[in-house]
């Protein structure tokens, strides 16, 4: 069933671990797919595993998975593709049910090997009539399979590179539809893999340069002006790998193959080809239930958080309710306690006021008295003006110019000074004066 790539997309979710077999080394890498994009979690080469006690690399293995959390999963493993066939042929109006007994009646006419010495695997291509078919070596597979048992690794699948491939570059956009072709460098050769209206799906391992694959690729795929594109940039980039970066665009390379095992095994169910030489007895699965105490506990404490959150907010809200309630009831009084306040402060102006007019007169008898004494006989006064602030005082003196400096040195009076220039009378001088009053300090220290 051929699905949307928008709805893909939204399916595609897992974690998974892809091994390829190289030569006498496994390229190893750890994927987690999400509908926003893919992260690989890690990446490791496992050097001569051929020569070395199996017990010894399972190690190497088992501990590079516990670095990344990743002990849990079953792996996808490529065969190396000289000793896989792969082959297409096509079944129209085949069924699902049907496709496996129509595979077997020609797969013996695919390959060169005995009947009992084959074994294979098939996957429809997408929704259409071609079927993709891979044939190893009975003995082949026997061998790898007692190797990473021997090893410790838990396998979920034998596949071959074009099968993870063709589902990679579906996991996340679709590919070019006018088609492609991809070369990719192995110890055997060159691999080519394409896709085209002719050819749903091409794979083929050519010895020699990558020129002369490129041009006999091009030529099964019918695709004259094909440009021949790298595998990385056919498969979905890590959102954690930054491809301008020389290092890390090296580094995916060198593990596209195992980088693409480990994205179809992320996402097996309708999004990859079921393309699997393993006897399902055999396959080992990535347990999810070990999700299970995690999700259930996420699940309690997303839900006491909740509880937490509207207890929270409900006891919040009876508490402002009870105190506006209170508040309320307290306004009354409030305004109560104001009103009298006001109204204390107004008697209490009131009374300052009563007090000060009370001592103006006192202040004023003071300041009487005071020029009484400093403006002694033969001095005489036909004018005197008492304000708050200034004396104004008119009269006649023998000598007026003394006047000035008695009244300076009074402790009711200061500032004096003649209004009017002195006159000489037959009875003396005639004079205007005005001086400042100066109030004395009061008890606070102000005047």
């Amino acid at each position: 069933m051929k699905l949307p790539a928008g709805f893909r997309k939204w399916l595609a979710f897992g974690t998974g671990v892809g091994i390829e077999v190289r030569g006498s080394d496994l390229y190893v890498c750890i994927s987690r797919i999400r509908p926003s994009g893919t992260r690989i979690l890690g990446a490791a080469i496992i050097p001569q595993f051929r020569s070395r006690p199996a017990t010894e690399w399972g190690k190497e293995y088992a501990t590079f998975l516990r670095k990344h959390s990743a002990g849990h999963l079953a792996a996808v493993v490529l065969l190396p593709r000289n000793e896989v066939i792969v082959r297409q042929i096509l079944i129209p109006g085949v069924t699902g049910r049907e496709l496996e007994a129509a595979v077997r009646f020609q797969v013996d006419t695919l390959h060169p090997y005995e009947e009992e010495d084959a074994v294979y695997t098939a996957a429809r291509i997408s929704d259409t009539p071609a079927v993709v078919v891979g044939i190893t070596r009975r003995e082949v597979l026997d061998q790898y399979l007692n190797l990473f048992a021997e090893a410790g690794i838990r396998v979920a699948s034998f596949s071959f590179s074009a099968a993870v491939i063709h589902s990679a570059v579906r996991l996340i956009s679709a590919p070019p539809a006018s088609g492609f072709l991809a070369l990719y460098p192995s110890v055997e050769g060159v691999e080519a893999y394409g896709e085209s209206e002719a050819r749903p799906l091409f794979s083929a391992l050519f010895p020699g340069d990558g020129q002369r694959a490129a041009a006999l690729a091009a030529a099964e795929l019918r695709l004259p002006d094909v440009s021949v594109t790298d595998l990385t940039e056919l498969l979905p980039a890590p959102v954690n790998v930054h491809l301008d970066n020389p290092e890390q665009r090296a580094a995916l390379k060198s593990h596209a193959l195992a980088y693409a095992a480990a994205l179809a095994g992320a996402c097996p169910r309708l999004l990859a080809l079921p393309a699997n030489f393993l006897p399902e007895p055999l396959r080992s699965s990535s347990s999810r239930w070990i999700y299970v105490p995690t999700v259930a506990l996420a699940t309690s404490l997303a839900l006491l958080l909740v509880a937490l959150s509207l207890e929270g907010a409900y006891n919040r809200r009876r508490y402002l309710e009870a105190l506006q309630t209170e508040i309320h009831k307290l306004e009354p009084q409030l305004r109560r306690a104001a009103d009298l306040e006001k109204a204390v402060e107004r008697d209490r102006a009131r009374a300052k006021q009563l007090d000060d007019f009370r001592k103006r007169s006192k202040d004023d008898m003071d300041v009487l008295l005071e020029l009484t004494r400093i403006l002694a006989p033969p001095v005489w006064v036909n004018a005197l003006e008492i304000t708050r602030t200034t004396v104004h005082i008119g009269g006649e003196a023998d000598q007026a110019a003394p006047l000035i400096k008695l009244l300076d040195n009074s402790k009711l009076l200061e500032n004096s000074e003649f209004t009017m220039p002195l006159m000489r009378t037959s009875g003396g001088e005639v004079f205007r004066i005005r001086a400042q009053r100066e109030f004395p300090p009061k008890e606070d220290g102000s005047k």
